[in-house]
This record gives structure tokens, sequence and C-alpha cells, in this order.
């Protein structure tokens, strides 16, 4: 159940809750038999085994997380190994480069890759596609763009787990991170999460 933890279970595994699609997040951990939570507070980072970042608007989550102080320690549990998914807005924070930031945009950053901000331009040309990702099985994943990112390029410690037929690369992982520019925490799908779900519960 969402906002609460089992006391002999493992542990949660939260969502930050600060602004965006959260509880769509929520709602597949939950379905997914999982114990998921809504972070709001630093607190409540030092007891969950993984993070999700959802979707949004990265500028206001961004201010959000220092205004509220979440901001440095999330970065430092990225940097001591805590697995996180960023989607769409979510992957723009945890990059470590963001091209088209508004002045003054930060990213907890953490994947080596540089991602730009709105690349597909407004939401009147959110778009959905049919994506290969090997990792999850031959079935394709419907993926849905909405004033999504791109990633631009990939460093040497990250790689790519799917791209658009025209090579722009949308779904990335690097270490205990990995970010999707698409959301599918909307389309019923929820291999994504099940992926991130099997990293989160093997890094224990």
């Amino acid at each position: 159940m969402a906002g609460s933890s089992s006391a002999v279970g493992p542990r949660p595994i939260g969502v930050l809750a600060l602004q965006g699609d959260f509880r769509e997040h929520l709602q597949v951990l939950q379905q997914l038999g999982e114990t998921a939570i809504a972070v709001k507070t630093p607190g409540q980072l030092e007891h969950i085994a993984g993070l999700i970042l959802p979707g949004g608007e990265s500028s206001v989550i961004d201010k959000l997380s220092r205004l509220y102080g979440l901001a440095e320690p999330i970065k430092a549990a990225i940097a001591h190994g805590l697995p996180v998914y960023g989607t769409c807005a979510g992957l723009i924070l945890l990059a470590d480069t963001v091209l088209d930031a508004i002045p003054g945009q930060q990213s907890f950053g953490g994947l080596d890759i540089v991602v730009r901000r709105n690349a597909f331009g407004s939401q009147s040309e959110s778009f959905e596609t049919a994506l290969s990702v090997p990792e999850l099985g031959t079935t394709p994943v419907e993926a849905v763009f909405i004033r999504a990112p791109v990633v631009e390029s990939i460093g040497p410690r990250a790689r790519a787990l799917a791209t658009l037929d025209d090579g722009r690369i949308v779904a990335v992982e690097h270490g205990a991170l990995m970010g999707t520019s698409f959301h599918p925490e909307i389309t019923g799908d929820t291999r994504f999460h099940e992926y991130f779900v099997a990293r989160v519960r093997a890094s224990k």
C-alpha cells in the first residue's frame, strides 16, 4: 500500500512525489506486488531500496527538491549505489549533462549521458511507437513520448537499451541507474518496472 512499509519484508521502493505522475508509478509497483512509498522528505530516503523519478516538469522537480532539502540526499544516495529509474523528466534529472535547460536548472546527475530537454517538441507533438528492447524479450514495448527528452550521447560507462528507428537513444542504463525518455507507467506494460525491481532486489 502506498505510504506504508512492511516491518518484516524487504525495504520498499520509493517514488519521488514532489510533482508529476508519481501516482502512476506507485500503482504499477503495487500491481507488481511491491511495497511502494511516496518520497517527500530526506528521512524517507533512508528506508528505501530503490527510487523512481517520475515524469513531470524537470525544472520544477529540480527546484522543489532543493527547496525541500532532497536534492543533496538524493545525489548522495546515487553516489552510494541506490538503484534509481528516471522516466522522461526523471531521465533529465539523472543526466550528468542537460541541454536546453532553463537558467539555473540542475540535475542530480549520475547517468553518464548528455540529454536534451523537450527534444521532440511541445505536448501537441506527443507520439507513440513500438520499440525493440532486447533485455525485455522479443515483444516490442509500446512507448509513449510526451514532451520527451532524447539522449544525445552516452559516455563509456553507460549503454543504450533502446533506440528509435532513426538511431536516437531513448532508454539507457549505467550501473544501478536507468532511464527512459518515455512513460512505461501509463501503457499497462510493466516490463520496464519489472526490470528495475529485479535490479533493486539483486542489489541488496
